[in-house]
């Protein structure tokens, strides 16, 4: 499959996976969530490296690119679950589209890459389709600014702390591409999951051991959400080993179209046809990405 089937294929799993994990583990904790999105698929991916076993005699340049990605990646985890406990979604969910913008310039600082001019329009245009989209959840709570999201970062930490995500993900997205080189995408994507899978399991042991009871309850949504998790990672990494980590990440989003027709049939969530002029801004840019 070409790269941008694969980030197709990635941000439909994702969207499914956040869909499902709406409908059928509510009343979950953070901690609990992420047992079941980041261990549950760590054990699902770990045969990839039976089929794929990583390189002997790794250069250090590698082990060093994990210590550095698996905790940034943890706290980008923390910070995630943080923002949307102690922010309304409207306030955070906004700043998660900056980040295929971060990624042309840490994708030119550390690979080298460079975007056309018109791909970087059309990363453009994904982040004003993202960033209306959550306009119009805005207007729903009885905000009406088109700058509220904006305005948000010197009044809500949780914002703030959105907006930190947006940042370290610009640079893991890339640092995880460097880290790759030195390996493949497949062996790399499962030895970095189950990298998380572990790290996640000790932070959890640490601050919150009950949380471990949940993965003996609802065997079966947990199968199928951490299969769902595993199919993301494996095309995320085939993906943007094809091409620059911005556009692959850009197109990534539309995980956001995906996710506002599964709130419609799902959770008859209103708004569907009013977001439709974001969706087809999203599109565009998509296009255009697909041209450069």
């Amino acid at each position: 499959m070409d790269w941008f089937s694969l980030s197709l294929l990635c941000a439909f799993s994702l969207a499914t996976a956040d869909a499902l994990t709406k409908k059928h583990l509510t009343g979950y904790s953070g901690w609990a969530l992420l047992l079941v999105r980041f261990v549950v698929p760590g054990v699902l991916l770990a045969p990839f490296l039976l089929a794929y076993p990583l390189p002997t005699n790794l250069a250090i340049e590698f082990w060093l690119w994990i210590a550095v990605l698996v905790p940034l990646e943890m706290v980008a985890m923390l910070l995630y679950m943080q923002a949307i406990r102690d922010a309304p979604l409207s306030q955070t969910l906004p700043y998660l589209a900056f980040t295929p913008v971060l990624s042309i310039l840490t994708g030119w600082l550390v690979l080298g890459e460079q975007v056309s001019i018109v791909g970087a329009s059309g990363i453009l245009l994904v982040v004003i389709g993202t960033y209306l989209l959550n306009i119009e959840r805005l207007r729903e709570n009885g905000e009406n600014h088109w700058l509220e999201p904006l305005r948000a970062i010197s009044r809500q930490q949780g914002s703030r702390r959105m907006l930190m995500v947006a940042v370290i993900y610009s640079l893991t997205s890339v640092g995880t591409k460097a880290a790759m080189q030195y390996t493949g995408p497949m062996n790399f994507g499962a030895f970095y999951f189950i990298s998380l899978a572990i790290a996640t399991i000790l932070l959890v042991i640490i601050f919150r051991p009950k949380a471990l009871k949940v993965l003996t309850i609802n065997p079966g949504w947990h199968l199928l959400i951490g299969s769902l998790m595993s199919v993301m990672v494996v095309t995320h990494f085939l993906a943007i080993s094809k091409i620059e980590a911005a556009y692959m990440i850009a197109v990534k989003r539309t995980s956001l179209l995906f996710g506002i027709l599964y709130g419609f049939w799902f959770f008859h969530e209103k708004g569907l046809l009013r977001n439709f002029s974001s969706v087809l801004i999203m599109v565009i840019g998509v296009a255009l990405i697909l041209l450069a």
